[in-house]
């Protein structure tokens, strides 16, 4: 312990003006770099390599593995060059948002318009319900989903229950497809979305589900995005939210699901780790309350 500190104190000595300013310089970078993939897909997967590329610095330090690392040091040539093409898309769009000015630091939306949005959707998934029109409205959490908005009519607009009710209206061209949500707007309509692969409809007791559901687990599996579907032949409401569905919702009870998951200004403050596990719960409760109700 005393040889740390003196190492430690020896370190702090060394320091000047210009050592300060370079430390300073790499943290921006790091910084802006993290700032730049914030609210993509490529977290996950930035998440995963970063987790790979320190297991094998622990086994390459602690084991005296010569195969194992030869086969590292010769991969990870090949694995820098590979990581641009991985991250390309996400590249391509953060250079974009810096390319605009003022829209890569985002202000958070205060917690006090929330009620009203979940208001507007809950309202229009009840009046669409009620009249059996199949919609698709797909809300965006922290993933972004630009990917799907361009390929449908982009739109920003403001929410309200009526410009939804619109949208899905059987005579409009926007009415097929999804309507995604960004805060406090509609951003596009008419949105191609993946279709879930997982089989979790067809293990369902009821498995009549078209397109609109398989989509709407589709966008729950590789984003943190909350889907709201509103069966045609039906009119039953459902949620979708990390691979799962609940069915069956009403509109207070379809509040309460949005209102445990639609919360941009107040979740960003607690770790993604427990925001994930609150929304399990939330989810898990709300299925047992459902499943009491029958």
């Amino acid at each position: 312990m005393e040889e740390f500190f003196t190492e430690l104190t020896i370190l702090f000595q060394r320091l000047d003006i210009l050592s300060v300013l370079d430390i300073l310089l790499v943290a921006a970078i790091f910084f802006l770099l993290f700032s730049l993939v914030r609210g993509s897909q490529a977290v996950v997967l930035l998440r995963g390599m970063i987790v790979l590329v320190l297991a094998v610095i622990l086994l390459t330090s602690a084991l005296e593995l010569s195969a194992f690392s030869w086969l590292m040091r010769t991969a990870l040539p090949a694995l820098l060059f590979a990581i641009p093409v991985i991250f390309a898309p996400e590249i391509r769009r953060a250079l974009e948002r810096l390319g605009r000015a003022g829209t890569l630091f985002t202000p958070d939306t205060g917690p006090e318009k929330i009620e009203n949005r979940i208001q507007s959707i809950s309202t229009a998934a009840r009046r669409l319900a009620e009249s059996r029109t199949g919609a698709l409205i797909v809300i965006e959490r922290d993933i972004h989903l630009d990917d799907y908005i361009q390929t449908g009519v982009q739109l920003d607009g403001l929410l309200s229950a009526e410009i939804l009710l619109q949208l899905f209206h059987v005579n409009t061209p926007l009415h097929d497809g999804a309507a995604i949500v960004r805060g406090a707007r509609v951003a596009a309509a008419a949105c191609v979305l993946p279709l879930s692969s997982s089989g979790t409809l067809s293990r369902s007791p009821e498995r009549k589900m078209g397109l609109r559901h398989r989509a709407a687990l589709g966008i729950s599996e590789v984003s943190d995005a909350v889907a709201v579907v509103i069966s045609e032949e039906s009119g039953r409401i459902s949620v979708a939210h990390n691979g799962r569905m609940i069915r069956r919702l009403d509109q207070n009870r379809l509040q309460n699901i949005l209102t445990a998951f639609y919360r941009p200004g107040a979740e960003r403050r607690l770790p993604r780790w427990l925001r994930s596990l609150l929304g399990r719960l939330s989810l898990i409760r709300t299925e047992v309350i459902s499943a009491s109700r029958r």
